[in-house]
């Protein structure tokens, strides 16, 4: 009787457990699902223009002036051809300030050879906290150009350097190792010309650059990576931006603007305190302490996302590298939450509360255990003869068959509404590699992520190196 008390438990705890299993894994391809519908009907009904003159006309005359901040650590290899795309940028009134945070590579040197630098005295703010300055020069070549010398002090201190430095009223920031296409500017500003009362932040797409053709620090060629690993991130890329980032700027609850590229206005990045220096996911935390602080004072204001900008990032080619990136990023995403969990589910922060951190509950908090737990409990279960057939094909269909619909679905999107990739080709890989991260590489992203929740609850701060091989040209 013991016997069959005790294997009666055994088996009730392994169908509660896959039942919590199938349960989070549906509702966040139910999540996924509705994010593709909404990012399908917005691209629809407000199809980007594709004339660059004709939104020149309507808004190069109200387009305020852009200090484009860009944060340089050991970026050497791409550091030129990235200047040469930010200074190249179709838009009436930019200036483009490079903050090399105390980099132990020749990322000085290429700057200073390529760009004729010299030796200025500039007047700035100093309400944010940062590592000191050691000198600041501006191009002989382009008075556009100033870089920012300082001790190093991470990212965000970086930025909060480059926020005191800059004098325009729209800040954008990008990583030093990315590149913008010529009107990534002027079609990312949209939301601010049109709307400049409310509008505080708007971010636009990054894509992956490994497998295109770069000239004088422009991406002259589109096409997909040949590294294995990269192709795949290109259908993440997409998912991420093209239907997350789209679908929860819609409805309100967008918590993340990406520091690769994101526009916001100066006078609030001050207000609040600029970048907090003590995170390694300081972009999301910044765009989650925007919504607290608007919510908490009650003002109106909007964080919007626009999909037609882009911004061409080099993407990791090794697993080493990039495990190293997604724990960063889990554990930023994890740091983020607890420090504004009083915001989770509470109806005074109004859709920022109750659906954007509600998604990074379910996303990240309980995600990678419970995913991880499904892949690893439930066909052991199974092969244990504890679970019956029917739990263990309910757990694939779920994971597979809806993971794989959402992906191809985002690239199915892709093509209808922007059109990026000229190459049949290109589509034909791109869809192969849809289907195939479904199957290993989405559950290596889970171990990677369960990394960045062990090393959170450790109190990990670091960054870890991150490799550059450079952008190549044709």
């Amino acid at each position: 009787m013991t016997g069959s008390f005790f294997t009666d438990f055994i088996t009730s705890l392994a169908e509660t457990v896959a039942a919590i299993v199938i349960g989070v894994g549906l509702l966040q391809n139910l999540v996924y699902l509705l994010q593709l519908a909404i990012a399908q009907r917005t691209l629809s009904v407000e199809p980007p223009e594709p004339r660059v003159r004709t939104l020149w006309r309507r808004s190069a005359a109200n387009a305020p002036p852009i200090a484009l901040l860009a944060p340089a650590y050991n970026e050497a290899a791409t550091i030129e051809n990235s200047t040469r795309s930010l200074l190249a940028l179709n838009y009436p009134d930019f200036e483009v300030i490079i903050i090399n945070d105390g980099s132990t590579d020749d990322t000085m040197g290429v700057l200073k050879r390529a760009f004729a630098l010299q030796l200025i005295e500039r007047t700035h703010d100093t309400q944010l906290q940062h590592q000191p300055i050691e000198a600041i020069y501006r191009s002989a070549i382009s008075d556009r150009l100033v870089v920012v010398d300082k001790v190093n002090g991470g990212k965000a201190d970086a930025l909060n350097a480059g926020l005191n430095m800059a004098r325009a009223p729209i800040v954008c920031s990008i990583d030093a190792d990315s590149m913008l296409e010529p009107d990534a500017l002027l079609r990312a500003v949209q939301p601010f010309v049109e709307d400049p009362q409310a509008v505080v932040a708007t971010g636009g797409t990054v894509r992956i650059a490994n497998g295109c053709v770069i000239k004088d620090g422009r991406v002259v060629r589109i096409g997909v990576p040949r590294n294995f690993w990269a192709l795949l991130q290109s259908i993440e890329y997409l998912r991420a931006f093209l239907l997350a980032r789209l679908a929860w700027s819609k409805v309100g609850a967008l918590t993340i603007v990406s520091g690769a590229f994101g526009l916001f206005r100066r006078s609030v990045l001050i207000e609040i305190g600029g970048y907090k220096r003590d995170t390694v996911g300081e972009d999301m935390e910044l765009v989650v302490r925007l919504h607290r602080h608007f919510r908490e004072r009650g003002r109106a204001y909007r964080i919007a996302f626009v999909p037609e900008p882009v911004c061409w990032t080099e993407a990791p080619e090794t697993l080493k590298v990039l495990a190293r990136q997604r724990a960063r990023w889990h554990r930023g995403a994890l740091e983020t939450f607890v420090t504004h969990r009083r915001m989770f589910l509470n109806p005074q922060y109004g859709r920022a509360g109750m659906l954007g951190m509600g998604q990074v509950f379910l996303f990240d908090v309980l995600g990678p255990v419970v995913e991880v737990a499904g892949f690893v409990l439930v066909p052991l279960m199974w092969a244990l003869g504890i679970l019956s057939l029917d739990y263990l094909l309910a757990f694939l269909a779920v994971t597979f068959a809806l993971g794989v619909a959402v992906s191809v679905g985002s690239l199915a999107i892709e093509e209808a509404e922007l059109r990026r990739y000229p190459k049949s080709s290109d589509l034909a890989a791109l869809a192969v590699a849809a289907v195939v991260e479904n199957f290993g590489y989405r559950q290596l992203n889970s171990l990677w992520r369960l990394r960045g929740l062990w090393e959170w609850a450790r109190g990990v701060k670091s960054w870890g190196e991150m490799s550059r091989r450079g952008f190549q040209a044709s």
